[in-house]
């Protein structure tokens, strides 16, 4: 399933803080943008149904935790990203972002690892 942007401001503040309450979500999401109460509350009621987050009612602040992580999120999406934005083509969207985007020397260091990673992985099936 696909968080919404909205239900995904809210994951990056569960997956950066740990399990917190509605008051302490909101006013983490007030400072960026303007979101009332009620609607951060709303929210992550219907993440709750949706499976996104998990309620404890202990206490008389109900306290909300992720249950998805940020990396399955992550790669959901970016799976999703590919298989509709470029028909599933890793390629293009790489090319694109690196076309569009300077990339640091540190990022590019990085993107060289991963690749020469993937490559030493590829050629040890083969072996």
């Amino acid at each position: 399933m696909k968080p919404t942007d909205s239900e995904l401001e809210i994951l990056h503040v569960l997956w950066s803080n740990g399990p917190s309450t509605v008051r302490q979500v909101h006013e983490k999401l007030s400072q960026s943008r303007d979101i009332g109460y009620t609607t951060a509350l709303k929210l992550m009621q219907i993440m709750h149904e949706k499976g996104f987050l998990s309620r404890d009612e202990e206490a008389r602040s109900h306290t909300y935790t992720a249950l998805v992580s940020e990396e399955d999120t992550q790669r959901n999406l970016v799976d999703r990203f590919v298989e509709t934005a470029f028909r599933g083509s890793a390629s293009k969207l790489v090319m694109q972002i690196l076309g569009q985007h300077k990339a640091s020397r540190e990022e590019l260091n990085e993107i060289k690892k991963l690749l020469n990673d993937i490559n030493r992985d590829s050629q040890d099936l083969t072996d």
